[in-house]
């Protein structure tokens, strides 16, 4: 992956963080597809930084904080990783003024709300509390342009069903399947939600 493409705030942050000397395969292969706008399967074995991806994809194509209302959701499988991936941001983005927030099952849900519509750029959290955010109008959907799920292959038939109410809430977006590993009801969310993906493996 070619640093040169990407905004300079994203590159200190990457230098700070030494990634110039730790750059994955997979990264240098998604990143430039996230970047295109197209929707993605991600497949590479765990620890192969898959995460880190979607952090720099979602830092470079958001660039900026803009308005109040989220436009990336980030679904992640458990609390423990939305927030490592919310830390990812804070290294990664150190250098934009790009806002993120996570909810997670056991939060308060009105304070969640509130902390939302307060005005943030990416929105991260469990599967079940998203839904209940949406369901009760605590996330503005108008401006979101990703859609990303994480580690998808651990979700069980239950939430897909939440990817699918979310993603069809969301009037248009790019939506990036993250796993470790291929599974064949992926097809079916490829069918349901995406429009003609881009199969990475790394």
């Amino acid at each position: 992956m070619n640093l040169k493409k990407l905004i300079p705030e994203l590159v200190s942050g990457l230098n700070d963080a030494g990634f110039d000397k730790d750059k994955k395969k997979i990264q240098s292969t998604s990143i430039p597809q996230i970047k295109s706008g197209a929707d993605l399967f991600i497949i590479s074995p765990e620890d192969s930084g898959k995460s880190t991806a979607i952090v720099i994809g979602v830092i470079q194509q958001l660039k900026v904080a803009f308005e109040e209302a989220p436009r990336a959701i980030i679904m992640a499988a458990t609390k423990e990783k939305a927030f490592e991936l919310e830390a990812q941001f804070k290294i990664l983005g150190k250098h934009t003024n790009l806002r993120t927030y996570t909810v997670f099952d056991q939060g308060i849900i009105q304070y969640q709300k509130d902390m939302i519509y307060e005005g943030l750029d990416v929105l991260i959290g469990t599967p079940k509390r998203l839904n209940e955010l949406v369901k009760i109008s605590g996330i503005p959907l108008t401006k979101i342009k990703m859609f990303v799920v994480d580690d998808t292959e651990s979700f069980t038939i239950d939430k897909y069903a939440m990817i699918y109410w979310i993603a069809d809430c969301i009037k248009k977006s790019q939506f990036i399947i993250v796993a470790n590993f291929w599974k064949k009801t992926f097809e079916k969310l490829s069918e349901r939600i995406m429009k003609n993906p881009k199969i990475i493996k790394g």
